[in-house]
């Protein structure tokens, strides 16, 4: 089986009622998760991929699934999403969507599901996609 990774979304936006607590919540579990805090500015925050502002509409009911490295990453992820202020929505563990797929999931401040997920053992090609631009 063969997974690609870092071509499908440029970045993805939410829009939160409570941008501290939501700050709060994104930075433990990217902390976790390895994942280096992009930066911040008045009503906005940001890592990699995602944008978080504080203006509505409010994104509702939103999944987004991080990848983790293995099943211990998953477990600290799922108890750092919680103690940061998360609600749980599905514990550690093994799921039946394919062999291997270990996942823990989290209720955001908004109540959006978020998801860590080990796959199981493989090999990347590389950590993350680069982009140079010019200038």
């Amino acid at each position: 089986m063969e997974f690609h990774r870092g071509r499908l979304f440029d970045h993805v936006h939410l829009k939160v009622r409570d941008l501290e607590a939501s700050k709060r919540f994104y930075r433990a579990i990217f902390e976790v998760l390895g994942v280096p805090f992009g930066g911040e500015r008045p009503g906005v925050f940001w890592t990699d991929e995602l944008y978080v502002s504080a203006t509505t509409p409010l994104t509702t009911n939103m999944h987004l699934a991080f990848q983790a490295p293995d099943h211990e990453t998953v477990q600290r992820f799922h108890k750092a999403a919680v103690a940061a202020g998360g609600k749980d929505n599905g514990g550690p563990g093994e799921r039946q969507y394919h062999p291997g797929y270990y996942a823990a999931f989290v209720l955001d401040p908004d109540g959006n599901n978020i998801e860590a997920v080990f796959h199981g053992p493989a090999k990347r090609s590389a950590a993350s996609v680069v982009f140079t631009t010019a200038g």
